[in-house]
């Protein structure tokens, strides 16, 4: 079993930073691929990036690349999402959410339903 917590989240205006964290128990962290996903009030979930369990693969949605970073340490289990240059539409509930799918450290996975653990979600809030 793999809890997650997420922090992190606020009101900011357009073109700030935030940076999301996801705080996880459980000692098989380091061979979990990690994710972040998204909802907007009214549209369904979305993936925003990914990482291996290695670290060394990531992988973004086009509508983030360039501007969000994601990032973990195996040795505190965290995974973290920097966000730069933020947009009123990136305004959701980021969750943060754990995959056991892949066999290989560097894969990554991208779809909800690869992912076995979840996050209660921080709410993001971009002004315009």
């Amino acid at each position: 079993q793999v809890q997650l917590v997420e922090s992190g989240g606020g009101l900011v205006q357009a073109g700030d930073s935030l940076r999301l964290s996801c705080a996880t128990s459980g000692r098989t962290f380091s061979t979990y691929c990690m994710g972040w996903f998204r909802q907007a009030p009214g549209k369904e979930r979305e993936f925003v990036a990914a990482i291996s369990w290695s670290g060394d693969n990531t992988y973004y949605a086009d509508s983030v690349k360039g501007r969000f970073t994601i990032s973990r340490d195996n040795a505190k289990n965290t995974v973290n999402l920097q966000m730069n240059s933020l947009k009123p539409e990136d305004t959701a509930v980021y969750y943060c959410a754990a995959s056991s799918r892949p066999h290989h450290p560097s894969v990554v996975v991208t779809r909800i339903k690869e992912y076995d653990y979840w996050g209660q979600g921080t709410q993001v809030t971009v002004s315009s």
